[in-house]
């Protein structure tokens, strides 16, 4: 992943724009939210549902992070083009949703270790493999738009994270059908928690950052 630009160039580049990014309102990007909002809530039904079905607390944790990410895109469709102010409060309710579902995913794996149970390997792979397709299309329309505000990090990472997360599901199947057991399932849901409380923590601390600058009284 190529480094992003320093929090001191954004927040330095957002008061000489007026408080504005420059990508943050196009038209290619709403269309690109759109597109990715759509999807992700209709794989949060595909998934939620293969979920149950199969006993994978992966693809529980999956379908949970596509709903997040659906509302998550609504919600950058809903301040685009307003104040950095506004859209840095965006990015720390998106920032502490991705850390709860992190949170909710730990919980759910120490409740499945509990009940000793091993999901369908032939159905995590399958919605595994789909959900990738999805994720990878996603954040490769959203590649170029990557190192703007927190509110558009954000939504790059989770479509990032979305794609890891996949690829970490096919291999939970592969490990649970040669296994025979639920751990490597409950691993990589583990992992894909781990993930969402580092993404998010990163979000909140650029985040509060561009608040503090967006609050600052504009000097011309």
């Amino acid at each position: 992943m190529p480094v992003p630009t320093t929090t001191a160039q954004k927040t330095m580049s957002a008061h000489c724009n007026h408080h504005t990014s420059p990508t943050d309102n196009t038209p290619a990007y709403r269309r690109v939210l759109w597109v990715a909002l759509l999807l992700n809530a209709a794989m949060f039904f595909v998934e939620f549902g293969a979920g149950l079905r199969s006993g994978s607390v992966s693809l529980l944790a999956d379908a949970i992070d596509f709903f997040g990410d659906a509302a998550n895109y609504g919600v950058s469709l809903a301040v685009l083009g307003l104040a950095l102010s506004w859209r840095s409060r965006a990015a720390l309710l998106k920032s502490v949703c991705m850390m709860g579902f992190g949170l909710f995913v730990l919980g759910r794996a120490l409740w499945s270790a509990s009940q000793g149970t091993t999901p369908d390997a032939t159905v995590m792979t399958a919605i595994g493999l789909l959900g990738l397709v999805v994720n990878v299309g996603v954040a490769a329309m959203l590649y170029r738009f990557r190192n703007g505000d927190a509110n558009m990090r954000s939504v790059w990472l989770c479509s990032r994270n979305d794609a890891f997360g996949n690829l970490a599901v096919v291999a939970a199947a592969v490990g649970v059908f040669g296994t025979q057991t639920g751990w490597p399932d409950l691993a990589v849901a583990v992992g894909m928690a781990a993930l969402a409380l580092s993404s998010g923590w990163s979000v909140f601390r650029q985040a509060r950052v561009e608040m503090a600058v967006g609050q600052r009284p504009h000097q011309h």
